[in-house]
């Protein structure tokens, strides 16, 4: 799924929430979820779309309805040795949609 298609999704009130995946170094992937399936976001290669931090991925999608937005970081031990990652094995914490706006 591309920018353009996660937008008209998320205008028509199909995406349950959007969660932004933390990998080894430095490196985020967002994901759509929709009926229960996960739905990457892809850049225009067909490839898997990286985001730089939590704020450039709030940048992406600032013209976006406000969504429930998770931070989820998957558990390197497990990847380390070689185990199968599991929803149990990850941690997912909602974050705000919009940056906070100091002043």
């Amino acid at each position: 799924m591309n920018l353009q298609e996660l937008n008209a999704y998320a205008v028509a009130g199909k995406v349950d929430e959007l969660n932004l995946i933390s990998m080894e170094g430095g490196i985020y992937l967002l994901e759509a979820r929709m009926h229960g399936a996960a739905y990457p976001l892809s850049d225009a290669r067909g490839q898997m779309f990286h985001l730089r931090s939590v704020e450039h991925a709030r940048e992406v999608l600032h013209s976006f309805p406000e969504l429930p937005f998770n931070l989820v970081h998957t558990s390197v031990h497990d990847e380390m040795c070689g185990f199968s990652a599991s929803a149990e094995e990850s941690l997912k914490v909602p974050i705000s949609f919009r940056s906070i706006k100091q002043g």
